[in-house]
Parts: structure tokens; C-alpha cells; sequence
């Protein structure tokens, strides 16, 4: 039986974490949208530490990866988990590992204290969203997401 295990990404890994990235892009459609590089990876996630990476791993080797950072929120008063993206490879999915992944997430939230553990899905993303609410995960219908970025986001900053 194979065994399931997690470790958190070091420098070196940043190549894997890239990869993990386009193939996540793929999987939503998007790859032309990844401008990240293993440059930017290690700054980001080892540098600066704006953000986490937990490789999912199957008899140990890296099937998957959750890219996760802090948020805050002001209501609570509490930090936030927030998971901006989790991947597992096609042939190793059904196996249990997202809901395993979840709940290692969810347990790292509970020990830093966190109040809150969320992510975004897309919409057309219907297996995902069943999973998830599954889990007893609430689609939060009521808030929109927006964004600035590009031009739009430079505009904004020089006026």
C-alpha cells in the first residue's frame, strides 16, 4: 500500500514548484497567464516568505503540491489560512490525498491560531466544488473578487 506523506518546499525545490504551477494552469486553462519563474519563486516563497509550499507525496515522491500564505482578519482578529492553490497529478487523484491535504492545512491553521481557512474555486470546477462542500466548506455567494493588475493596477497607482 502506498503511503502518503507531506514536507514543506526548500529553495531547491523551486523548479518543482513551478512546474506544479503550469500544470495547475493547464489543468484551469490558463497556462498562458503563469509569468512566474524559478527566480520569482525563490524570492517570493524563500526570500521574502510571502507564501508557503507543502508537497504531497506518495511513497516519497511529489505527486502534489498547496501553495498557501497568511491573510488577517480584521473582524476576528485573527490570521487567516488562505490557499491559493492545491494540485494533485491525474493518475494520483482519488486516492483521499486532496481530502488528506485538507485537513494537514487545516490542522497547520489550528495550531497558528487561525480563524478562517479559505480558498477560491472556479465556478465550472463541479467536481471540486462538490468535494468541497463535502467537507462542510460554504461557497461564499454573497462576496465578489476583484482585481487590479496589469496596466489597470498601474494606473491606479500613478494617479
Amino acid at each position: 500500500m502506498a503511503e502518503l506523506s507531506f514536507r514543506y518546499a526548500e529553495e531547491k525545490d523551486s523548479e518543482l514548484i513551478l512546474y506544479f504551477i503550469k500544470e495547475i494552469a493547464k489543468y484551469e486553462n490558463m497556462l498562458d497567464e503563469v509569468d512566474a519563474t524559478v527566480d520569482l519563486i525563490k524570492k517570493g516563497v524563500f526570500e521574502t516568505k510571502t507564501a508557503e509550499v507543502l508537497f504531497i507525496q506518495e511513497d516519497n515522491k511529489e505527486v502534489g503540491f498547496a501553495l498557501f500564505f497568511h491573510n488577517f482578519s480584521t473582524f476576528t482578529g485573527k490570521p487567516g489560512l488562505y490557499l491559493e492553490d492545491i494540485f494533485i497529478k491525474e493518475e494520483y487523484r482519488h486516492k483521499g490525498y486532496g481530502k488528506a491535504t485538507l485537513k494537514k492545512l487545516a490542522k497547520i491553521a489550528i495550531e497558528r491560531d487561525c480563524a478562517r481557512f479559505e480558498w477560491v474555486c472556479l465556478d465550472w470546477n463541479e467536481p471540486s466544488i462538490q468535494f468541497y462542500t463535502s467537507l462542510g466548506a460554504k461557497a461564499m455567494d454573497e462576496w465578489t473578487i476583484y482585481r487590479l493588475s496589469g496596466e489597470a493596477l498601474k494606473k491606479l497607482a500613478e494617479d
